[in-house]
């Protein structure tokens, strides 16, 4: 049987719709078939297809590690059933080195980020996916497939939660960069009653989307930040580029944080002033994918529900995968926040 797929070819760094592409099929007994329903375009699917960051290249495979939809069938010895809503954890554990035993799979050499389905393994740009039961979390009533369509970047967004835990109430917060992942950590910090925070982006239209989610937080662009020289004790970097840390860095308050939150190409350096970090007492913070904090960003969706996760609020536009075209022009002028697969 066949399916359609937006197909990514390592070796070309090329992508295409394909609507003739290989069904996939329950091979172990607790293997799970997915119905797609929402799959979303991630930056990280940006730089793959630009070459800037490892994916296979053996052989092309369907993109997408954000995604969630139905249960179409299971193996005989799974506990999920036809018919279940679910969303995809796109990492796992290898459950054997001591990274994994200790609970922090995102530092595993062979599984973590190096065994991603979508990236490694075929993803959810499609309309089915076959992956194992462990990577499969049912949704609970009250979250809908379209809302769990944000799934996976919230729960990256609840590990560096947690990273940079305590964040606490009341203390001034710089959110640069203002794509969908600075909107998530905007909708996040206000449900956790943050309110003194600013987010800086050079898009103004990309400013225009925050406002729609009515937070009362101050929106600026960069030279604002020059010229107003107000310092922060959090800083939360979204943007993924190299020199825009060079710069932020020096709006930290002394005792401050930044959270290196946006995934820079490997090549990309930036420059800190160590002295700073001395004297200030300055704490860098990484962030990497999602280690076990799925059933957090379930929670969270759960009890964030309509007020934060409306698409048109968030600057989301579904595209169908013969429209993978569309979506990425869109996606890279910043007419939208995030592009995501609609596949129902």
């Amino acid at each position: 049987m066949k399916m359609e797929a937006v197909v990514f070819d390592g070796q070309a760094l090329t992508l295409k719709y394909d609507a003739q592409y290989p069904m996939p099929k329950i091979v172990n007994d607790t293997d799970v078939l997915v119905k797609v329903e929402y799959a979303g375009i991630c930056g990280t699917d940006l730089h793959i297809i630009q070459g800037e960051f490892p994916a296979i290249k053996d052989r092309p495979l369907a993109l997408g590690h954000e995604f969630s939809g139905i249960v179409h069938d299971a193996g005989k010895a799974s506990i999920f059933k036809k018919g279940q809503k679910v969303v995809v954890d796109p990492n796992r554990a290898c459950n054997l080195c001591d990274f994994c035993r200790k609970g922090k799979y995102q530092y595993c050499l062979t599984a973590g980020i190096n065994s991603t389905i979508g990236i490694w393994k075929d993803g959810g740009w499609a309309q089915y996916c076959c992956v194992p039961q462990d990577q499969v979390y049912a949704l609970p009533d009250g979250i809908t497939t379209e809302q769990a369509g944000l799934c996976e970047p919230y729960s990256c967004v609840a590990h560096g939660f947690d990273r940079a835990s305590p964040l606490l109430v009341g203390e001034k917060i710089l959110i640069v960069g203002a794509g969908i992942i600075g909107n998530l950590w905007v909708t996040t910090l206000h449900h956790h009653g943050h309110r003194d925070v600013t987010v800086s982006e050079m898009n103004k239209a990309r400013l225009d989307i925050v406002k729609k989610l009515d937070t009362g937080f101050r929106l600026v662009t960069p030279d604002v930040l020059e010229k107003d020289k107000i310092l922060y004790d959090v800083i939360i970097d979204c943007t993924g580029v190299g020199k825009v840390m060079e710069i932020s860095f020096n709006y930290l308050k002394p005792g401050g944080k930044y959270v290196l939150f946006g995934c820079c190409p490997p090549t990309h350096q930036a420059s800190v002033n160590p002295y700073q970090i001395y004297d200030k007492e300055l704490t860098i913070i990484g962030v990497k994918i999602n280690p076990f904090s799925f059933p957090n960003a379930i929670g969270w969706i759960k009890a964030m529900g309509s007020r934060y996760l409306d698409y048109n609020k968030l600057g989301v536009k579904t595209y169908a995968l013969s429209e993978y075209e569309s979506a990425m022009k869109d996606l890279k002028a910043g007419a939208v926040a995030k592009a995501m697969f609609k596949i129902v």
